[in-house]
């Protein structure tokens, strides 16, 4: 699996059009999924995935900019349900684990589990499906064999009972193409996602990792974070280096507008030449911002607004999905 920051071809979102179970405003969560959109297209190409009687508003919220294809969906959450695209020289594959809704937290994911296979089949590439429960934001790569990962996720009971942690080390890097798996302990206060590693820390370049800290005013989340934070200092790559590590600190002082709400400035996504980044109109995005384009001195930085998208229980990185060039 190439690192994010190696050229698109494009990225894909699905759209929402739920409001029966985690957003409380349907019409500002689509958009912020739009601004999320717009920001991602001003650096390159992106299709919307919308269910078939959901195309027009998209396209009203979205602009003619942006690409569209009709298909059946649950939910909104391109990272976890979509394929995860790898590459052999110049042919695009797709690996795909099985998806049911994080733990079977909702009871209706059918046609999200159905995604990536049937994404693989619209772009006529190869499929290779894992026999794990897992999502897409439960990982992160290097691109040159190193994954990320959390044990409060693919090892969950509720995913997938009596796996090994020398077992789930095997699957994902048969799955992903990589040598070796670091392992962060994740967040077991995490009740969405169980602690996806997109929520905790992510490769900006080999050798060196992107790591969120808590607020000494809030020691219990503190202690959380600072385990992962140890993992990693401990940890070595595929290569044998120890890892560079850039901390930053979560959105602590964002106001939670609900029980899954996620404060991560971890959860962005890398575009060709951009990050779109989440802001959540406090004083503390302003140094998030300068930590990122420190850590991406090449890219130009769009922030977007998550508050309507992270009341869901995830951000921008969870809501969009790379295809490599």
């Amino acid at each position: 699996m190439p690192a994010e920051w190696e050229p698109h071809e494009r990225c894909w979102m699905q759209w929402p059009d739920r409001d029966d179970f985690i957003w409380d405003d349907i019409g500002n969560t689509q958009t912020a999924f739009a601004q999320v959109a717009q920001a991602v297209r001003r650096f390159e190409p992106l299709t919307m995935i919308v269910s078939p009687g959901s195309l027009q508003i998209a396209q009203g919220l979205c602009g003619d900019d942006i690409d569209y294809l009709v298909m059946d969906l649950d939910d909104s959450w391109a990272r976890d349900s979509g394929p995860n695209f790898v590459k052999k020289g110049s042919e695009l594959a797709a690996s795909i684990y099985h998806f049911a809704a994080w733990g079977g937290k909702y009871p209706h994911f059918r046609n999200d589990a159905a995604v990536g296979h049937r994404l693989s089949e619209h772009l006529d590439v190869a499929t290779f499906t894992s026999n794990v429960f897992m999502e897409g934001g439960g990982i992160n790569v290097d691109g040159e064999g190193t994954i990320l990962t959390s044990e409060t996720c693919i090892l969950n009971e509720n995913r997938n009972p009596g796996l090994t942690k020398a077992e789930a080390e095997k699957i994902l890097c048969d799955s992903l193409g990589g040598e070796k798996v670091i392992w962060v302990p994740g967040d077991p206060d995490d009740l969405e996602t169980d602690g996806h590693i997109d929520g905790i820390a992510c490769f900006v370049r080999p050798g060196v990792v992107l790591c969120e800290v808590g607020s000494p005013d809030d020691p219990e989340r503190c202690s959380v974070l600072q385990e992962n934070l140890t993992a990693l200092q401990k940890a070595s790559d595929a290569a044998g280096r120890k890892l560079d590590i850039i901390s930053i600190a979560e959105a602590y002082d964002a106001d939670a507008t609900s029980e899954r709400f996620c404060r991560s400035y971890i959860n962005f996504y890398i575009a060709n030449g951009g990050i779109v980044f989440p802001s959540y109109g406090i004083p503390a995005d302003t140094i998030a911002v300068d930590t990122i384009q420190s850590a991406f001195p090449d890219r130009k930085i769009a922030a977007v607004d998550v508050n309507d998208i992270a009341i869901g229980g995830g951000g921008i990185h969870c809501i969009t999905q790379q295809q490599p060039s």
